[in-house]
């Protein structure tokens, strides 16, 4: 792809086929994943929540990138069906317990699970989801045989693994206040929290069913890092500067929370000294004793210090380098649409909801 001449048509022309497979890929993954949700009590405050989550809506990118990957290398994205589910509900319980973690308020238009019904509620609707994921795995022993069914549950594994550290290490830089932060101690965190699940582990669990185990799938982790890392800065953009109905969480929520984003910590390496130490104990308050004022000061301190032109610079850059990667991870996929959807992909990831 000539990033140039997409770049020329219009936002609304652009992504077309981006658009086509991910409406279609979420449709097929959330139709699955509902077959997957016991018809059993308890109903109202368990299972009846489980698809509370999947039904708002949300992008279907890991569902989409797992079922086109399959599909590139000659695969039945059937096949890949159950693993997109698998995705998709370890992703959505990583959403409820973040919810809970973060103390966010929104999700998807509407409360947060643990806003409805309390904290104790939600994060059991959170496990459930996580047992429930186990399931499709499972049934992947009769439809990919043993060989395959256990090389996409060490990936799973391995993806679970990842992104539980990657939130520690967010979490344990808010809970000791942490502001020493350098811009590679951020890509270093969201590879683990957010790279391995978005990106890296989808596209290969796809590669891996599509080739029949044939391919190496290795080759896909600097391309799913440099998408993940540039999709990741711009949702921390998005939480900052976009509309919170196509957003879809509370506009400004990281600042409230505390989260160390990039912006963040640009900001904190090139304010002054006398905002550097307000800006440390803002963010040594809890949340719920922060202020409206305390948090618009904080954009302003990011405006001034050019930390959201940096780091839409920086989505750039990484996005660029995962397009240079795609070249050669998927050089040996056939030309075919869904090839042409992870490629285009790669640039809507940073310009979604601009």
């Amino acid at each position: 792809m000539e990033v140039g001449p997409l770049l020329a048509v219009p936002p609304g022309e652009r992504y077309k086929l981006v658009q086509s497979f991910l409406d279609k890929y979420r449709e097929m993954t959330l139709e699955a994943l509902l077959s997957y949700v016991p018809e059993r009590e308890p109903r109202k405050y368990l299972y009846d929540l489980v698809s509370d989550y999947p039904v708002r809506g949300g992008k279907g990118f890991r569902p989409s990138l797992c079922l086109a990957s399959c599909a590139a290398f000659g695969g039945d994205p059937l096949d890949a069906l159950r693993s997109a589910v698998s995705l998709e509900l370890f992703h959505n319980a990583f959403l409820v317990h973040d919810d809970v973690e973060d103390g966010s308020e929104d999700r998807r238009g509407r409360p947060t699970m643990h806003a409805q019904f309390g904290i104790p509620i939600a994060v059991n609707v959170g496990d459930a989801m996580n047992v429930l994921s186990i399931r499709p795995l499972m049934d992947n022993l009769k439809h990919l045989g043993e060989r395959l069914a256990w090389q996409v549950f060490t990936e799973i594994e391995h993806m679970v693994r990842e992104s539980v550290e990657g939130q520690a290490m967010e979490l344990g830089w808010v809970h000791e206040n942490v502001i020493d932060l350098q811009p590679q101690d951020y890509l270093r965190m969201i590879l683990k929290k957010t790279c391995w699940y978005t990106c890296i582990h989808p596209v290969r669990i796809g590669a891996i069913i599509g080739s029949d185990g044939e391919i190496d799938p290795d080759e896909f982790n600097r391309f799913g890092y440099y998408m993940g890392a540039s999709f990741q800065i711009q949702d921390d953009i998005l939480n900052l500067y976009g509309e919170h109905k196509r957003y879809g969480k509370e506009i400004g929520g990281d600042i409230w929370e505390g989260k160390r984003t990039l912006i963040l910590i640009h900001a904190l390496n090139t304010c002054t000294p006398r905002q550097r130490e307000r800006m440390r104990r803002f963010l040594s308050q809890p949340r719920v004793e922060r202020s409206a004022d305390d948090v618009r000061w904080v954009y302003r301190v990011f405006q001034e210090c050019g930390s959201l032109e940096y780091s839409r610079s920086v989505a750039r850059y990484l996005a660029g380098a995962a397009l240079q990667e795609f070249a050669d991870s998927f050089s040996g996929a056939k030309e075919t649409p869904e090839k042409r959807f992870l490629e285009q992909i790669i640039l809507y990831m940073i310009e979604r909801d601009l």
